[in-house]
């Protein structure tokens, strides 16, 4: 008895000088539940922390700590959001297209898959977590292609007008910009939108106090390259911008910042970083006459089905079967009647994950399945031919300008709706 009892003093001795010693260590926990998913702690501060090294090594102030910690929370609320839109639809990034995405990347950094491998290892960067973030940052551009890419439509009556503008005719200057876009929601109150315009006049006043634009763009924006790459949207032709921003840049010089400007998807600063001279031209003209048989992915039939559908029908195809008539018979598009005939394709009409196979095609021979937005198609190309173009390319250029132009417009109209249909619980100042 009086053994155990010294052993329990001892042991308590212990015990608490080593928590003396030890600095506590807050235990994982939620700070935010989106929908039927859950944000920890550990996730939020590994996002930090890449986003610090990044805004390091670009040389952009840091942010306060607790304002760079609510937009990078935000930041990945709206991804979750997108990710669940994605899977809500059954569109999923298979191993094998991971794999071609990295080998990709590699390549653009010179590098073998192995050396860009042990080059983020070197840096700290977690080669399973870099995996899953790559697969998640084309999972929600495909997203995107699918919901609103998709479906912006051009007439030719907007074309017209394009090419009898002064943009269109002769010197359309280069812009290089960044923004600031503080999101309005769709059901706004009174109240909510006299913060909100506050809040954008309150980032407009630190960045004429001298404030860095790009710190500012991370304490303070919704956008999705607010953290990334502090705003910075590129360099464009007027044409290019959505017409807000573009009539906007013309007021600008180098340096200057915009006053708050207003559009349905929220507030906006803009800063022209630079300017050049540049003539407009019309891209040389590809054209390719091209069939496919699609099987589209929706609720009823699952990415899996669409799969193992497409590749009984190239078995079938690659035993003499006629692609005509599969396609008549089996393909979800309206081209099924036409024997899948796709007639003469510009470059761009088709979107890049169908245009880079058909490109790749030697003439008549059937492609492995290929993954799009719409689904799993299998492609023959029956002949290819270039042309001047003429007034073709030129409204070609018109319809890729607009297209351009509109598709910032529509997607961050869409990030709105999409956010505000989703549940969002804060957890973040729980302690």
């Amino acid at each position: 008895m009086k053994f155990r009892f010294l052993f329990f003093v001892l042991f308590a001795s212990i015990c608490s000088a080593y928590a003396q010693q030890r600095t506590p260590i807050e235990a994982d926990r939620i700070v935010a539940v989106v929908n039927s998913d859950a944000i920890t702690l550990l996730e939020l501060r590994s996002r930090l922390a890449t986003v610090e090294q990044q805004l390091r090594k670009q040389g952009t102030p840091m942010p306060p700590a607790d304002e760079l910690q609510k937009q990078m929370l935000e930041r990945m609320i709206m991804d979750k959001v997108q990710v669940q839109s994605a899977a809500e639809n059954g569109m999923k990034i298979s191993d094998a297209e991971l794999d071609a995405a990295l080998r990709r990347i590699a390549e653009n950094n010179r590098l073998s898959l192995a050396e860009f491998k042990a080059a983020l290892e070197k840096d700290s960067v977690s080669w399973p977590k870099f995996r899953e973030e790559i697969r998640q940052e084309i999972l929600i551009s495909r997203l995107r292609d699918r919901e609103v890419d998709s479906r912006i439509t051009i007439s030719e009556g907007e074309v017209d007008n394009y090419l009898s503008s002064a943009e269109a005719r002769g010197e359309n200057a280069e812009y290089t910009l960044a923004h600031i876009i503080v999101r309005i929601p769709e059901q706004v109150t009174a109240d909510q939108l006299a913060r909100l315009r506050a809040k954008a006049q309150q980032a407009l006043q630190q960045i004429k106090q001298g404030e860095d634009f790009a710190k500012i763009a991370a304490s303070y924006s919704d956008a999705p390259d607010a953290l990334s790459n502090g705003g910075n949207i590129g360099t464009r032709t007027l044409d290019r911008l959505p017409t807000l921003y573009a009539d906007a840049a013309q007021k600008l010089k180098p340096g200057e910042v915009s006053e708050v400007l207003r559009s349905a998807a929220g507030f906006h600063l803009l800063k022209l970083i630079d300017k050049r001279g540049g003539k407009i031209t019309a891209p040389v003209i590809l054209q390719t006459h091209a069939r496919h048989i699609l099987i589209k992915t929706n609720e009823v039939v699952s990415d899996t089905d669409a799969k193992r559908k497409i590749d009984a029908l190239k078995e079938r195809l690659d035993n003499g079967a006629e692609f005509s008539e599969l396609a008549r018979l089996h393909s979800n598009d309206l081209s099924a009647s036409k024997g899948g005939d796709l007639g003469w394709l510009n470059q761009g009409d088709t979107v890049p994950e169908f245009e880079k196979a058909m490109d790749a095609l030697p003439l008549n021979k059937i492609s492995a399945p290929v993954r799009s937005p719409f689904g799993w198609h299998l492609i023959q190309v029956l002949e290819r031919r270039n042309t001047d173009g003429g007034q073709e390319r030129l409204r070609l250029a018109a319809r890729q300008a607009l297209r351009e132009r509109k598709s910032d417009e529509a997607y961050q109209d869409w990030l709105r709706q999409l956010r505000d249909r989703a549940y969002v619980e804060y957890r973040l100042e729980e302690r």
